[in-house]
């Protein structure tokens, strides 16, 4: 029994000591990149963001969002030229951890509980 416990205070301490790095700063504005799978095809979407707007580059197409920062790791996005009551919606991202030139995030429509997970590569500042 006194060996069990050693182990899960053992356990907690190195559970404890991991910190998910996370340097929203750097990541407010610059240029990035985002891929993923729509109908099983990999594909690229390029967007440019300061800190008060985001221009979407995929298919050939600009769109853009304004952008309201919440604290340092977080934002809200709106459309600016909605075609849809969908894209209506504000969109919720949380940045989740950082490395030198990615991070992951999680995003939702504002106020529903499903959330989806990306990654995003920068490109240049």
């Amino acid at each position: 029994m006194r060996q069990y416990l050693y182990f899960v205070l053992l356990s907690f301490l190195f559970i404890s000591c991991y910190n998910t790095e996370r340097d929203c700063k750097s990541f407010q504005t610059g240029k990035f990149e985002f891929e993923t799978y729509l109908n099983g095809e990999l594909v690229k979407t390029t967007f440019v963001r300061n800190d008060t707007l985001e221009i979407d580059f995929f298919e050939g197409k600009a769109d853009s969002s304004s952008i309201r920062w919440i604290n340092d790791c977080e934002y809200i996005a709106n459309k600016l030229n909605p075609n849809s009551m969908m894209e209506r919606k504000a969109l919720h991202f949380k940045i989740l951890s950082t490395s030198e030139d990615s991070y992951t995030f999680e995003y939702g429509i504002v106020g529903e509980t499903k959330k989806q997970k990306g990654s995003v590569k920068k490109v240049s500042e």
